[in-house]
């Protein structure tokens, strides 16, 4: 850059050869500064930046291979979700038939009435044996604390001998597959029992974070 206090006597030529004097002096002065970057210092900061970016793209590659091994594994795991959903209106089927012959009937029942009954009861067993097969499981709760994410209480049963909200009676079994609940257990629940304790009240079922989506 120019001074600007220039001489009133110096002619054009002056002033065009201080001007070229004056870039030339920032031109060496941006030439020595480069000199003075130590090129090992720079190469080891660049080697830094790059080594940097490959354990981020590492890093990113491994976290979509969880993702995707994942979506993978539930994919399979849930496929038959809605297909299980379907069978269980058989399964009901047939526990409602077998419910159905009273214990006198059993007992009086000729040979082709007693084979008729081990074959209702023999397919129940191989469904529900089919089922946990694909990762369905019966819930049977009757004995436990009430829980929303895997009963609905259908009407209330008093009792004192047993804490409140425990289920006493099983109205129709609930089944989960993986950590999703295809129907919740229809329960009783008792009243007019002593408090749950504190622990109790506090514990969670495992995998206490249940989705209801299946």
């Amino acid at each position: 850059m120019s001074d600007t206090s220039k001489n009133p006597n110096d002619t054009p030529e002056d002033i065009a050869a201080e001007e070229a004097f004056a870039q030339q002096a920032a031109a060496d002065a941006d030439v020595e500064s480069d000199a003075e970057v130590d090129p090992v210092e720079a190469l080891k900061s660049e080697n830094a930046e790059m080594k940097d970016r490959v354990l981020r793209t590492m890093a990113e590659m491994e976290n979509l291979r969880r993702r995707t091994e994942k979506e993978i594994r539930e994919s399979r795991q849930y496929s038959v979700a809605n297909f299980a959903r379907d069978m269980l209106g058989v399964g009901d089927n047939l526990r409602r038939a077998l419910e159905a012959i009273s214990d006198d009937a059993r007992a009086s029942a000729d040979e082709a009435m007693r084979v008729l009954i081990d074959g209702v009861e023999l397919t129940e067993r191989e469904m529900i044996n089919q089922l946990e097969k694909h990762g369905v499981k019966k819930l049977d709760p009757e004995g436990e604390r009430f829980d929303p994410n895997f009963h609905q209480a259908m009407f209330e049963v008093p009792n004192t001998e047993v804490p409140n909200n425990t289920v006493v009676q099983v109205v129709q079994a609930g089944y989960v597959i993986g950590d999703r609940v295809l129907r919740p257990a229809m329960v009783g629940v008792s009243k007019g029992g002593p408090k749950e304790r504190k622990t109790d009240a506090a514990q969670t079922e495992p995998g206490a974070t249940i989705d209801k989506t299946a």
